[in-house]
């Protein structure tokens, strides 16, 4: 098949960069570390799969392809090549071989067969359209929660639910979890989906990095898919399922209080200096209109500080938390001050933050650290 198209070099950079992360990993297949380009008289797509997670993005052309034109390319390769390039690229096709032409810049590289790239999903049943900020906006408040590699492999996702009232997205370790509610956007019918943290993280960069003001939310046989207008992210699902999450965030017997979010991340940024890579609790004395602060490491030192507190009423409630557990999540709270909720050394420690503008709940919770730890 020969032919040419010409393509601005920040256009093709755009849809390669966004290809990196996915062609980049292995996977038991060699030919996912290509990215498949389709070429048509009018349109460039380009594909890419680790078969977790895939992309595909668009984009229009003009070329002399009087027929649908596929093949395999390297995608490091490519991508390397094309950043090093400046201005109009030519990109000319012969036989197996694709030259790429701009200013006195001219590379040679081989290109291969389509037939044994897998198979992209199908047929998008589209359930409904998100504004794509706040989708951001939500993902961003649970994501940083999500585990790597836990030993239980449904804690590796972050589920997204749908009910008659709304939207809800959670995220735990096992010893904290994070919530958020939305009563924005809801579905007729219950679903749920378990998303592997990679395909959180990529879907948050596509969307950073994405000018659309919209989203898809669709399946795809047994995959979930976020469509833009140039492009569908797929990702396959963890089957197994979410733990039953909800009883912990029973507040029966819970008195509540708040912060100064400022005074507070800097107390406990202090005492994790004091931690020295171990795993020291500190504990917390929660008492009307005072929250004493105490941490003693053998091998670092000890601190001692007091914060104001306010609407605590009731019994002084002592108890022990690791203080990078607390700082992680009270960073993704924007108010100056921080609700929570305490009842005794038993239970968590639960912080909101209900924004009624934005019209969202968000639930940090943090499991308290046994005297035996």
């Amino acid at each position: 098949m020969d032919g040419k198209f010409t393509i601005a070099q920040r256009d093709i950079l755009y849809l390669l960069n966004a290809m990196q992360p996915i062609c980049s990993k292995k996977t038991t297949l060699d030919v996912t570390e290509s990215i498949m380009f389709q070429v048509t008289s009018k349109e460039l797509t380009l594909k890419s799969t680790d078969l977790q997670i895939s992309l595909q993005s668009s984009m229009g052309i003009e070329s002399n392809f009087v027929e649908n034109f596929d093949f395999l390319i390297s995608g490091k390769r490519i991508f390397d090549l094309v950043k090093e390039m400046e201005g109009d690229i030519e990109f000319n096709f012969k036989e197996n071989q694709v030259s790429l032409k701009a200013g006195g810049v001219k590379l040679l590289l081989n290109i291969r067969s389509a037939q044994d790239f897998p198979q992209f999903p199908e047929r998008i049943e589209n359930l409904m359209q998100i504004e794509s900020a706040y989708l951001l906006d939500l993902l961003n408040k649970v994501a940083f929660l999500i585990p790597q590699n836990n030993s239980n492999a449904a804690l590796n996702g972050m589920l997204l639910e749908f009910t008659t009232e709304g939207m809800l997205m959670v995220a735990t370790d096992g010893h904290r979890l994070a919530k958020v509610f939305t009563g924005k956007y809801k579905l007729h019918e219950n679903n749920k989906w378990l998303l592997p943290k990679r395909a959180v993280l990529e879907l948050k960069k596509i969307l950073e990095e994405s000018s659309v003001e919209n989203v898809f939310l669709g399946v795809c046989g047994n995959q979930l898919v976020f469509s833009g207008v140039n492009f569908n992210f797929f990702t396959k699902l963890i089957s197994d399922p979410f733990p039953q999450y909800e009883p912990i965030l029973e507040r029966e017997g819970f008195r509540g209080a708040s912060l100064d979010k400022q005074a507070f991340l800097k107390t406990l940024k202090r005492t994790s200096c004091l931690l020295s890579g171990q795993f020291v609790s500190t504990n917390f004395k929660f008492q009307p209109g005072k929250l004493a602060v105490n941490l003693s490491n053998k091998e670092v030192g000890k601190i001692d500080e007091a914060l104001d507190l306010s609407n605590f009423e009731g019994d002084e409630v002592a108890s022990r938390f690791y203080s990078p557990y607390l700082l992680s999540g009270l960073q993704a709270f924007p108010q100056d001050n921080v609700n929570f909720f305490i009842q005794s050394d038993a239970r968590p420690i639960i912080f909101e933050d209900i924004d009624v503008e934005k019209n969202y709940s968000f639930t940090y919770l943090v499991m308290p650290v046994s005297s035996g730890e």
